[in-house]
């Protein structure tokens, strides 16, 4: 999938690199996330991690995108690298039409509510804060962060299953 856009991109903006991931023992089940913001220029990086007893993998992955947003302090320009084409997709095809639509989404002749709308409602508060583009990369692949997301994410979902910690 390409990149795509999500509002501009001011050369001005200090650049972010936001790696996410999310993991589910079971779907639903206890769940992790995680992500990792780089700072390109100063190589700076940092690691973040989390999650919750109950809950899904699509749940999960788009935490981990909320929880590097929140994480920074100024606007930024952002290229997230995720394995997910829901959150992506989401992001950049979907959400306009969920907004037009009221929050919901057309099945058939009907509409129904977005699933995992309050994070869905989030992220989109995030996004506007930001000049962000989303890469998909293929999960397992062997994309060295993508990898380290993964494995962070599996981490804390089982912490969450052995009750050793609680998000």
């Amino acid at each position: 999938m390409p990149d795509d856009s999500h509002g501009e991109e001011p050369a001005s903006l200090p650049r972010v690199r936001l790696v996410t991931d999310g993991a589910c023992r079971g779907n639903p089940g206890p769940g992790g996330w995680a992500c990792i913001l780089k700072h390109p220029a100063t190589g700076t990086e940092k690691e973040l991690s989390g999650g919750l007893a109950e809950t899904t993998n699509n749940q999960m992955e788009l935490q981990a995108v909320i929880s590097g947003l929140e994480a920074l302090t100024s606007r930024s320009q952002i290229e997230v690298v995720t394995d997910s084409e829901y959150v992506a997709k989401g992001c950049t095809q979907w959400m306009p039409g969920w907004k037009a639509n009221g929050w919901r989404r057309r099945e058939g002749k009907k509409f129904k509510p977005v699933k995992n709308e309050e994070y869905w409602r989030k992220l989109d508060s995030l996004l506007q804060r930001h000049a962000v583009r989303f890469t998909v990369v293929k999960g397992h692949s062997g994309h060295e962060e993508n990898e380290r997301c993964d494995e962070l994410a599996v981490e804390a979902a089982v912490r969450i299953q052995n009750g050793i910690d609680e998000g």
